[in-house]
Parts: C-alpha cells; sequence; structure tokens
C-alpha cells in the first residue's frame, strides 16, 4: 500500500455489509488471558502481530498531521494495523455548540458553524490532494455534508434536541476524519456503526461485546491483512435498528480497546500529542516524568481520577482480554512511551498524581449514625442517590456523620431536600480530588507521613482510601489543588521512596519518627 498522490487511481472503499437479521451470528471467544515471562501479557502469536492505531485529535488536526499520520501507519503496514480516528481537533466542540444553537431557534447560527465546519474539513482534503479531490472522497463529504445541514435544520425547526439527534450530530465528526485520511492512503474505510452494536443509551451508549465480536470477525477481520490498513471511527456505535449512537466524551479510546479485544490483537496503541502517561499533568507540574510501565489497574485509577491520556473506561476490554496498552507521541514517535500490562514489577510506592474538579463535597451528620438505625439509614442514603441517578466518586464515614463527593454542576436542589430528612447537609462547591496512585502505597510504611507533610499548609476537608487500596485521594479546595499537586509530587515523586519506606539515600521511616503520633484513617 503506498500513501495516495494526486495521480494515484483512486480505489473503491470497501464498506462491510450490514449484519443479516434474523440471523444468530457465530460468536468468537476473548482470546484466553496470557503472561509473559514476568506475568505481564505478551503477544499473541496467533493475532499475527496484529495492532489497533488510535489517533486522537490533535492527532489528525489538519493536513500535516494526516500526513505524519499515514507515514506512522505505513511504517506499520506488515503488522495489518486497524487504525481508529477521532474527530480533528474542535470538531466534537463545533457541532454540539452547533447543535445547541439550533435547538434555541438560531438556525443560521447552527448552519454557519456547519458551514465553517465542511470548509475546514474540504480545505484539509484539498491541500492532501492538491489536484482535486477523488470523486469518491467529493460524494461522501458533500454527503455529509448534506446531512448535518438536514439534521441542524430539523432541530431549530422543532427547537428540541433529543439525545439520539444530539448523536447523529456528534457522529459527524469522526466520519468526516476518517474519510478523508482512508482516500489519501488509499485503505479500506469502515463504518464502525456496522460493527460497534451498542444498547441505546444515546450519549453515553453501552457496547454489547458478544454482538460486536461477532461483527468484528464476520466484517473486519477480513479486511485485514500484512500489507493493508484499515480506517475507522472511535466514539460511536449503533442499536440494532442502525440508530446512531455515540460512547461519551473520549470514547475512542474505548472504541480502540473494544476492536483490540474482539480481533485479538497483539497491541493497542493510543498515540497522542505526548510522551505517553506522565506522572502528573504537566501543565500544573513542570518537573512530570514519563512513567515507563503502568499497571491496568494504576491506569485504570489514573484515568477515573482526571488523567487525561486515557478514557477510563478503555482499561476493561485490554485487561480482560490480556492485551497490552501502549502510549506513544506522533511528535516523537521513537521517543519514550508507556506501556500498560496486568502487572509491573518497579517496586516503587507511588506511581502518579491526578487532580480531578471542580466536584462538590456533601457532608449528611446524623446523630444516631453510629447506632444500628443510623446504619440502616446509610443503605437509605445510596437508595436516596440511585434514586436521583447521582454518581458517587468517594465516601468517608466518621461517627456521626458521612461524606462524600459528586460531580459538580449535577442537579442537587432534590437530592438535598431528601437528605433533610436524615440529618444536617453541609455542601461545599469548587472542590478539587488529588490521588496519589501506586500498587505498592499500601505496603510502603511512611508514605502517609509524607502525604500529611507535603500538605501542612493546605487545608485538606476528606481523605478516603480507595477499596482496592492502590488509591490516596484528598479533597482541597480548587484554589489549592495546584499547590497540592506540586507539593506531592515533589515529596513523593522527585523524592522518591523505596519499597521499605527510606527516602532514595536516606533514613527510614521508623528512624525519622521518634515521637511522632500516628493516626490510622480507616
Amino acid at each position: 500500500m503506498s500513501i495516495r498522490t494526486e495521480k494515484s487511481k483512486e480505489p473503491p472503499n470497501r464498506l462491510p455489509a450490514s449484519p443479516r437479521r434474523g440471523v444468530v451470528q457465530d460468536l468468537i471467544p476473548l482470546r484466553s488471558r496470557r503472561s509473559g515471562p514476568e506475568g505481564d501479557a505478551g503477544p499473541d502469536p496467533s493475532a499475527g502481530g496484529k495492532i489497533i492505531m488510535k489517533f486522537g485529535g490533535s492527532s489528525v488536526a489538519d493536513a500535516g498531521c494526516m500526513r505524519e499520520v499515514a507515514a506512522l501507519v505505513t511504517a506499520a503496514l506488515p503488522r495489518s494495523p486497524l487504525v481508529v480516528l477521532s474527530a480533528t481537533a474542535g470538531t466534537t466542540d463545533s457541532l454540539l455548540a452547533a447543535a445547541r444553537l439550533a435547538e434555541q431557534g438560531d438556525r443560521d447560527g447552527a448552519l454557519l458553524i456547519g458551514r465553517e465546519l465542511q470548509s475546514r474539513h474540504r480545505g484539509i482534503a484539498g491541500e492532501l490532494f492538491p489536484g482535486g479531490l477523488p470523486g469518491e472522497l467529493d460524494q461522501a463529504l458533500t454527503a455529509m455534508d448534506a446531512e448535518l445541514d438536514l439534521l441542524l435544520r430539523g432541530v431549530a425547526m422543532l427547537r428540541e434536541l433529543s439525545p439520539r439527534s444530539l448523536d447523529a450530530i456528534a457522529s459527524i465528526g469522526e466520519r468526516l476524519s476518517t474519510r478523508i485520511l482512508a482516500a489519501f492512503m488509499q485503505a479500506d474505510w469502515v463504518d464502525a456503526r456496522t460493527v460497534v452494536r451498542t444498547d441505546d443509551g444515546f450519549g453515553s451508549a453501552l457496547p454489547l461485546f458478544q454482538e460486536l465480536s461477532a461483527l468484528a470477525a464476520r466484517d473486519l477481520a477480513p479486511l485485514l491483512g500484512p500489507g493493508r490498513a484499515v480506517v475507522t471511527q472511535g466514539f460511536i456505535g449503533a442499536t440494532a435498528g442502525g440508530v446512531t449512537t455515540t460512547l461519551g466524551r473520549g470514547g475512542s479510546d474505548f472504541s480502540a480497546a473494544l476492536f483490540g479485544a474482539a480481533l485479538g490483537v497483539a497491541d493497542i496503541q493510543i498515540w497522542t500529542d505526548v510522551e505517553g502517561v506522565l506522572t502528573c499533568d504537566p501543565r500544573v507540574v513542570r518537573a512530570a516524568q514519563p512513567i515507563a510501565e503502568l499497571s491496568f489497574k494504576e491506569a485504570g485509577e489514573l484515568a477515573a481520577f482526571g488523567a487525561k491520556v486515557l478514557h477510563p473506561a478503555t482499561i476493561k476490554p485490554a485487561m480482560e482480554a490480556g492485551i497490552p496498552v501502549t502510549v506513544r507521541s506522533t511528535r516523537q514517535p521513537n521517543g519514550r512511551f508507556t506501556t500498560i500490562t496486568a502487572q509491573v514489577r518497579t517496586g516503587r510506592p507511588i506511581t502518579a498524581l491526578a487532580g480531578r474538579g471542580p466536584v462538590t463535597l456533601v457532608t449528611l451528620t446524623c446523630a444516631d449514625m453510629h447506632t444500628q438505625s443510623g446504619f440502616l439509614a446509610m443503605g437509605s442514603l445510596f437508595q436516596v442517590l440511585s434514586r436521583h441517578r447521582i454518581g458517587v466518586d468517594l465516601i468517608a464515614t466518621a461517627e456521626d456523620s458521612v461524606s462524600f463527593t459528586v460531580e459538580a454542576g449535577l442537579p442537587l436542589e432534590a437530592l438535598l431536600k431528601d437528605l433533610e430528612g436524615f440529618g444536617a447537609v453541609g455542601v461545599a462547591r469548587d472542590r478539587t480530588i488529588v490521588a496519589v496512585v501506586g500498587e505498592r502505597l499500601k505496603l510502603t510504611p511512611g508514605v502517609t507521613g509524607r502525604c500529611f507533610g507535603a500538605l501542612r499548609e493546605i487545608n485538606v476537608e476528606m481523605i478516603s482510601m480507595g477499596a482496592n487500596e492502590i488509591n490516596l485521594s484528598f479533597v482541597v479546595r480548587r484554589e489549592d489543588a495546584t499547590a497540592a499537586l506540586v507539593a506531592l509530587h515533589g515529596a513523593l515523586i522527585e523524592s522518591p521512596m523505596r519499597e521499605d519506606g527510606r527516602s532514595a539515600g536516606g533514613l527510614s521511616h521508623a528512624e525519622r519518627r521518634r515521637g511522632t503520633n500516628i493516626v490510622q484513617f480507616g
């Protein structure tokens, strides 16, 4: 396969056939877990070294970026890459903004955003094809232009934007970017909606993995082979009835992991604009360092608590299938990267830090919380939270109170009114969760002492140890979050500890703590 030039003859794009209705499809099993010499997931010889290459929006932002992606994919052709793309940078936000304007009745404003997106993508395509767009690409772009126009006009006419309509509009971005790259590379283009089967939870649909696996085996796997690339979309799927759905913001990583697990690939590569996963957000902590290895558990915790490199749902399909995930940089393709596997043996107590906010801290105080009736009231508390569809991030209990955090911006008025039936309710908004993550955190003496020492000038409003015991979280005021992350990074990462609690070249925790009172939080 060669990258298309303006003189190349355009081959037809291949679209997998739609699933036959009423026919039970053979399901492909998840391949068994595999372990390398050290217990890490290893490549699957039966997979022939196939890989997933997922590229985010910044990696396909313009024609120059797309050329770089095409070069990376071309170099990987011997490994039969399935290329999963996000929308070009900023496109999804623009599509959602256009949809909101249409909902408000501003048809002209919505259509203007749509035309600007159309012009930008045609500009990218024009740079890649200076001699003129291939006929099939031009037709595809024209059809999507008309589809977006029709959708926005319909929303504006009704002044109603259902989750289903929003998903249909949001799906345009990934379809645009993949059409352009597939045409440029002369690669097969596959509409992910014919493979990624989901429920009808529009906006954050749940993939139906058995059906997805069967469709991938039948319609996608035959297109893959050495010397050939296939281009498809992240983020989008469809119901059994063919109605477009999305997997939620950042869902392209999730799509990549789902495709990888379904196809039994050897490696799921997430290409982004940084060299792997860092010990903290470099925009917050300039001294952040690349991490060579992460466990699936650590990566999942970091993603859940604010690390931007991976979508939280990405980890589960890869972990269950025993497939390593590597996070690489399109800017430095030969540079450092992070490998995420089942286990790591670095011996480090702390792996990384993450910050998530803003969140809202809710505290419920009940005088008889410590009695049996109070304990039963806790069950009622969770029932109330479930009834209001409020998810809890962290929770901590005391003798007469319970505190928990929820996402900022959620409508809490009805919830708080119900909670007042249990006792006094306090609400603190604009808080941030600062998480300390490490597989060996619980086994290393002195970690909590270092944390409290680093945060001695910062008011900590809540402390929680994760049930998996690899995450120690602190809730602080939003304005204190940066200072907390910088201080913790300096104490835990820049001045690393050994498993015996000693600083690198220093005294152990036991040797340092003379006379110190130890407080256990549980």
